[in-house]
């Protein structure tokens, strides 16, 4: 019953629902995250760090850049069966639309100028 409670609570938060929404059209790092949701870098990292205990994220390097996406769901069902079932889930939810709709023109880039 743990991991169900982990991968529920961490869902549980609009903000950490927009960033799976948004992990699932593009990987990212911490500094485009915090530019389409507007809120601090520290807080970013804290939802990162609850949907990666909850195995929905994960992390690669490359370089200076911690790209974050979205894991395959293979360590938990609950996991899986909610990533598969939140891609077809709220697309037309103004809030997530906006988003999604200026993600192509958030890049790292242009944020952290590197």
């Amino acid at each position: 019953m743990k991991d169900f409670i982990r991968v529920m609570r961490a869902l549980s938060d609009p903000n950490r629902v927009k960033i799976v929404k948004m992990l699932q059209h593009k990987r990212m790092c911490v500094c485009e995250i915090q530019a389409a949701l507007k809120i601090a870098q520290p807080t970013v990292s804290k939802h990162l760090k609850a949907l990666e205990d909850a195995g929905i994220v994960e992390f690669d390097k490359d370089g200076l850049w911690v790209n974050y996406h979205l894991t395959d769901g293979s360590n938990s069902p609950y996991t899986a069966s909610l990533l598969g079932n939140l891609t077809h889930w709220l697309e037309d939810e103004p809030e997530v639309a906006e988003i999604i709709r200026k993600l192509p023109s958030i890049r790292r880039e242009d944020i952290c100028g590197k």
